[in-house]
């Protein structure tokens, strides 16, 4: 058997995928099975099947994903959505316009919690009237989260700086401008964005799929098609708990072990709210998530 070669996925659609070597070389994949769990951001083994496409790129099949050190994915009752692998930080983008959803972010942030991910919101579209937006992430400021405002259309540099030596991944809604700060980071990314399209002859398709993009020698941003929902079945109660950072001084001092700070007397967490320790609106957050995880 040929040694195996060693590559990263950069782009997926369906059960193909876009693997780069260590110089550069592209391959297009596929995996042995039906079955595939295989994700952008993904460091593979790769065997060439010695076929090459019609732009003599060459072929490979996928023998094993090595182990992650991060996977952020979503989750209902039935499956999972996988995202990103490999991963050190997020960057949740949210608009002035349209509305964005708080509940969308505060799972997004329970998710990254649990993989141990650096996180940072950015406020786009600042160019536009920001005053209600702002006053909505002024709840995350207050518990210790990034917040950066700006205008991908205008200056992007406070984002690069933050994106330096880490493999991020760009998750939001659709419509709040994370093309266009891929575009501002990467004025070539509509080449490379192509050039992936060409190369999986995969048309326009490839925009509802992940697709890395490289910063520089020791940055690279992953950029995710706009989600509306983001489920967290896989999770435990305990689990929805630890990813509210701003609950920790007081989980554990409920009067009962199983408190699901609802009804029941003494809950910590509630008095907290009473006391103007915890912000209400992110309770609120958190029995919503917790009633419904997916």
């Amino acid at each position: 058997m040929s040694t195996p070669l060693h590559a990263r996925i950069i782009a997926a659609f369906g059960r193909q995928y876009l693997a780069k070597m260590e110089d550069g070389e592209l391959l297009t994949c596929l995996t042995r099975g039906k079955k595939s769990d295989v994700v952008c951001g993904d460091l593979v083994e790769l065997q060439r099947t010695g076929e090459v496409t019609t732009d003599n790129i060459g072929q490979a099949v996928i023998n094993k994903v090595t182990e992650r050190s991060s996977l952020l994915f979503r989750s209902d009752a039935f499956k999972q959505k996988l995202i990103a692998a490999n991963v050190t930080q997020i960057v949740i983008v949210v608009a002035t316009e349209p509305s964005f959803s708080d509940e969308l972010i505060s799972r997004c942030l329970v998710a990254a919690y649990d993989q141990k991910l650096e996180i940072i919101i950015v406020l786009n579209k600042c160019d536009l009237p920001s005053a209600a937006a702002h006053k909505q992430l002024q709840a995350y400021r207050n518990i210790g989260y990034r917040v950066l405002e700006l205008s991908a259309l205008e200056d992007v540099t406070q984002l690069r700086v933050l994106l330096h030596g880490h493999i991020s991944v760009l998750v939001g809604q659709s419509g709040m401008g994370k093309s266009t700060l891929i575009n501002g980071l990467l004025p070539d990314a509509q080449a490379a964005t192509r050039e992936i399209s060409t190369v999986l002859d995969s048309g326009k398709h490839t925009t509802t799929h992940a697709k890395l993009y490289r910063l520089d020698e020791n940055s690279s941003v992953i950029d995710c098609p706009g989600v509306q929902a983001f489920g967290l079945h896989h999770l435990s109660f305990g689990s929805l708990e630890q990813g509210f950072i701003e609950f920790a001084p007081y989980l554990g001092l409920c009067r009962f072990r199983d408190c699901h700070h609802l009804k029941e007397p003494d809950c910590a967490l509630r008095d907290a709210v009473n006391k103007g320790k915890i912000d209400a609106r992110r309770l609120e957050l958190f029995l919503q998530i917790a009633a419904n995880k997916a």
